[in-house]
Parts: structure tokens; C-alpha cells; sequence
């Protein structure tokens, strides 16, 4: 129960132990979502995140992800809400690994003072990447013109319907660079002396949580039942922390509670526009060998 509703029980009525306050984040990260596209982003964590960290005697926080990444800038967002308030309320945060923290959901877990994982889960991925398509070969062989009128030279930069141009590309590639090095600082930061002396670190690859322990990524491979229990004692309890619910009833989708529902139910039940975003989102779940 929440600290002020255990204030008001009296005290011989209380189960001993420490009561451990969990924030599941499950899913990709992106701005926005919606009921047939889960995603994870800042408006949806921060209340669950102030709940969690509002436990007055919880020793720390555990926090359990299983994301493939998306927006960088969601993500730091996400993560610097969770450093915020475990300066703010003194609390130790804990970060348990499921399937995979890959990418953003890697750079969240970077809010860990501690992270686990299962030696079968897959973590890293620390680089930037870009993806799209390009149709102006279609649009010739069907009869399309296409036709574009911009105030700015490279207003239209990297249309798909126009063919690529070197100096796009160029420009891309140092926005990624720049996102690129802001991710590298943040590893080095969090991580520092734990990290291994491995030149593909940074390179984008990902390893299982095994290998991620040998690089200094990981601090150790562990259940988080187990690991509550072994740090804070046999009657330590995790309470996993709900999102609000939204207006019909409906929690807040990626956060808290159990698994989201499969993409392919999801595709089944969205509007054309949302297929395209479903599409994209279990790319990000293929990279690693798993589907949303």
C-alpha cells in the first residue's frame, strides 16, 4: 500500500519487511501513441515515475524495461526524470532488464545506479539510426509528377518522392553524429570505470546480458524478485506501481500492468495510418530478433 494509507493502519497490523515500488516501461519510445499504438514516452511515464519515488520508506526504486528504443530525445527525457527524482527523494534506483534495453531503452536504463539482466536478454545498441524510402523511380514509371515549391533551398531536404542528394546525406549523417555523441557521453557518464576497453562498444552492435556484464554495461545477471530479496531481505516485497486511468477506463498504455497486446491484434484493429506506425515499431522489435 502507498505510504500515507500504511500511516493509518496501525503498526501491529503491518507486514514487515521493505515494500519496493516497481515501474514497468514496456514498449517502443515514441511522442504520442495512442490505444492501438503503445509507445512510451515522457507524458505517459511521468505519473507513474512521481508515484513510484512518493513511496516514503522504500529504500529504493526498481524499474523493469523491455524496449527495443525510438526517439532519443523521449528517451533522455525519461531518463533524466528518473535521476531527477531519485536525487530529490533520496532513493537507490534499481534497473532489471527483460527481453531487451537496447538503443533508447539502453539509454534509459542509464538511470540505474545498478543494472541486471537475464543472460538471455539483449542490451547495447548505443548508436543512431536513420530509415525511410525513396519512390521517384515510381512515380516515373506510373506517370506522376511530382512537384514541390519551398521558401528555403533545403526546405525539402531528403523528400522520398525526389532523389537523393549527396549533401543531405552529408547533413544527416552529422545530426547523427551530434545525437551520436550526446548517447557515448551519457554511457561514459553513467557507467564510467565499469565499462570494458572494447573499440565496438559504441559501434551500435548489441550483446546478450551476459556479454553486456563483461563490457561493464550490465552489473549483474538477476531476476528482480531475487535480487530484492537478496539486498533488502526475505519479506522485502516489490508493489508494481499502475498507471493512472485515462477516461474510459483505459491505464496508460506502456507503463505498468501487463504486457501490451500483440502488434499483430493491434494492425488488425487500426486505421491505415496507425498500420504505418505499427509497421515501423515492430521493425524495432525485429532489429533484435523479437516481435511486439
Amino acid at each position: 500500500m502507498g505510504g500515507f494509507l500504511k500511516r493509518l493502519v496501525p503498526k501491529r497490523f503491518r507486514k514487515e519487511g521493505a515494500v519496493i515500488p516497481v515501474v514497468r516501461l514496456q514498449g517502443a519510445i515514441m511522442a504520442g501513441g495512442s490505444q492501438f499504438r503503445p509507445t512510451l514516452n515522457l507524458a505517459a511515464v511521468a505519473p507513474v515515475l512521481d508515484k513510484a519515488f512518493a513511496y516514503k520508506d522504500a529504500p529504493a526504486v526498481a524499474v523493469s524495461i523491455n524496449s527495443p528504443g525510438g526517439s532519443p530525445v523521449q528517451s533522455r527525457l525519461i531518463f533524466q526524470r528518473i535521476r531527477d527524482l531519485a536525487a530529490e527523494k533520496d532513493k537507490r534506483v534499481l534497473v532489471f532488464v527483460e527481453d531487451v534495453a537496447a538503443s533508447g531503452g539502453y539509454m534509459i536504463a542509464l538511470a540505474g545506479d545498478e543494472i541486471f539482466a537475464d543472460p538471455s536478454s539483449i542490451v547495447g545498441s548505443i548508436g543512431v539510426v536513420s530509415g525511410g524510402f525513396g519512390f521517384p523511380e515510381l512515380l516515373r514509371k506510373i506517370g506522376v509528377e511530382r512537384r514541390v515549391y519551398t521558401a528555403g533551398e533545403n526546405k525539402a531536404i531528403l523528400d522520398p518522392f525526389r532523389p537523393e542528394r549527396e549533401e543531405d546525406i552529408e547533413h544527416l549523417k552529422s545530426l547523427q553524429l551530434e545525437i551520436h555523441k550526446v548517447f557515448i557521453d551519457m554511457v561514459k557518464t553513467r557507467r564510467g570505470p565499469r565499462l570494458a576497453d572494447d573499440p565496438a562498444l559504441f559501434s551500435g552492435l548489441f550483446w546478450t546480458g551476459g556479454r553486456g556484464v563483461a563490457l561493464g554495461l550490465v552489473d549483474g545477471l538477476a531476476d528482480m524478485r531475487s535480487e530484492l530479496k537478496r539486498r533488502y531481505g526475505e519479506k522485502a516485497r516489490p508493489e508494481l506501481v499502475s498507471s493512472p486511468k485515462g477516461l474510459f477506463g483505459r491505464r496508460m498504455p506502456g507503463v505498468g500492468g501487463g504486457l501490451s497486446s500483440g502488434l499483430g491484434e493491434r494492425i488488425g484493429s487500426a486505421g491505415v495510418a496507425e498500420v504505418a506506425a505499427l509497421a515501423e515499431e515492430k521493425a524495432l522489435w525485429a532489429r533484435y530478433g523479437l516481435s511486439g
